[in-house]
């Protein structure tokens, strides 16, 4: 069944694969430490992950096709799928078609409160003083979506669209679009601009995922950005901030007291000045 999502373009719908089970990875908004809640804030600003194998290469920019140009790679797309997720010509020249995106995400997303009048949020408010809670959990491993869209729906429609089905409440500037394809037996990667078309690459490339796939990442820039964080993710990072100095500061006294010791140690085995002994 296809959900139909409203927006400034009509034809987005949606169509869910699941490759595993969406309780994997839960964390219970009821949890009792608000610092687990906003699990989000534990991705440690101060210690970058790993940086992948994937290379992230510039590709040319977008070839505008003409209407000719587009009705025969429409129809040639269309010959070569198996399945009914056909591209279709409109009138106006645009056309639409089916993107499949395959989330790829290291961090837990997060989720909205529990309606309000439910026994969670009752017990909930009890503990936090009418805090709102917000619930994370990680996406199952090979999660990947089939979106029908038009060849005008932008990068940055399709992740707000994406958030969007989800029920995600992170800022969507939080996530990036990637186009992927291999070389070589090598994974190369290119980050979407907010403007480019995701649909026009899928029909430029055919529907052969192995030679152009669409992947949904975290938008790693190099810097932080706060003002994508919310006010309970900031403060959670300023309390690992405050334990991450009174552990330092902690390791620092104990590392000087230890030398102090040893070399007042040092000096009472050692003789007297002069030379002199005791008699």
């Amino acid at each position: 069944m296809t959900d139909t999502v409203s927006g400034s373009d009509k034809s987005l719908s949606f169509e869910k694969t699941w490759g595993s089970s969406t309780s994997s990875g839960y964390c219970s908004g009821d949890s009792d430490s608000e610092f687990e809640q906003y699990f989000t804030a534990r991705t440690s600003f101060l210690h970058k992950p790993k940086k992948e194998k994937d290379e992230q290469v510039e590709w040319g920019k977008q070839q505008d096709l003409s209407v000719t140009e587009i009705q025969q790679k429409v129809k040639e797309y269309n010959a070569q799928i198996n399945s009914n997720l056909f591209m279709n010509l409109n009138k106006d020249g645009s056309y639409t078609g089916f993107i499949k995106v395959q989330f790829k995400l290291l961090r837990p997303v997060s989720v909205p409160p529990p309606r309000k009048g439910t026994a969670t949020q009752v017990g909930a408010g009890k503990k936090t003083g009418g805090v709102k809670r917000r619930s994370s959990f990680y996406l199952p491993k090979d999660t990947s979506k089939h979106l029908h869209i038009s060849s005008r729906t932008c990068a940055r429609e399709v992740i707000e669209a994406l958030l969007k089905k989800f029920t995600v409440v992170d800022n969507p500037g939080k996530f990036a679009l990637f186009e992927s394809t291999k070389r070589h037996d090598q994974v190369f990667l290119r980050k979407l601009s907010d403007d480019e078309r995701p649909l026009h690459l899928r029909l430029c490339a055919g529907p052969n995922d192995k030679a152009l796939s669409l992947v949904l990442k975290e938008n790693e820039t190099g810097e932080v950005n706060w003002d994508a964080f919310s006010m309970p993710e900031l403060k959670n990072f300023v309390r690992m901030l405050q334990r991450e100095e009174e552990e330092h500061v902690k390791q620092i006294v104990q590392r000087y007291a230890l030398a102090r010791t040893r070399m007042q140690e040092a000096q009472a085995a050692s003789p007297t000045p002069g030379g002199s002994t005791p008699g």
